[in-house]
């Protein structure tokens, strides 16, 4: 069984359901299954911490999880331009896999959510493959044969899954967003099946 990681951050349920979508497109190709994966909330003050197990949702991702993946589709909601700060510090712990090149050679996407339509999403979308691109991973996108590109009204990309959420996260995902999240878990698994993963 080829087995897709979907590792995820998200603080208001966006991107949550985005994964699942991606999810679902990955499991929409024969002989492959999704991983659901999240990572815990970071703060500021040194003393908080997160419980081992989430109170709700994903269980937190471990490096044995990206060791274990045949292919990776990393979200996050759009802070600044930027991933989220859970993600990148759960990024910052992988340089052991660097080291080991783990991750090389297996195919990865990306996905992000953001509060205004123009907030950031594809400089987002970019934040989260610099890291992918270190760890020697082959990244993978929307074609422009996915018409609903250039039907979206609110989110999608060609450098992966977005969505428009709205300020206060009560926009749902629409048609088009759905599609294109499907298409990327889709294609994330066919590709990991077709390099043999």
């Amino acid at each position: 069984m080829t087995e897709i990681l979907v590792l995820y951050y998200s603080r208001d349920g966006s991107v949550a359901r985005m994964a699942q979508l991606l999810a679902r497109g990955v499991e929409e190709v024969k002989g492959a299954e999704a991983r659901i994966r999240s990572v815990p909330a970071v703060s500021p003050v040194c003393e908080a911490t997160e419980a081992a197990v989430p109170k709700q949702g994903a269980p937190y991702a471990t490096l044995a999880d990206l060791t274990e993946c045949a292919g990776l589709a990393l979200g996050s909601p759009a802070y600044f331009g930027n991933m989220a700060a859970p993600l990148k510090s759960f990024l910052d712990t992988t340089g052991a896999l660097w080291l080991s090149g783990a991750m090389a050679g297996k195919p990865a996407a990306v996905f992000t959510s953001s509060g205004t339509l123009h907030g950031g999403q594809e400089s987002c979308l970019l934040s989260m493959m610099i890291p992918l691109l270190h760890h020697g991973m082959l990244l993978l996108g929307l074609p422009g044969t996915q018409t609903e590109l250039a039907a979206t009204t609110s989110g999608g990309s060609p450098y992966g899954a977005s969505h428009w959420a709205g300020v206060d996260d009560n926009r749902e995902i629409s048609a088009e967003e759905s599609r294109l999240c499907r298409a990327l878990g889709r294609r994330l698994a066919e590709t990991a099946r077709r390099l043999g993963f």
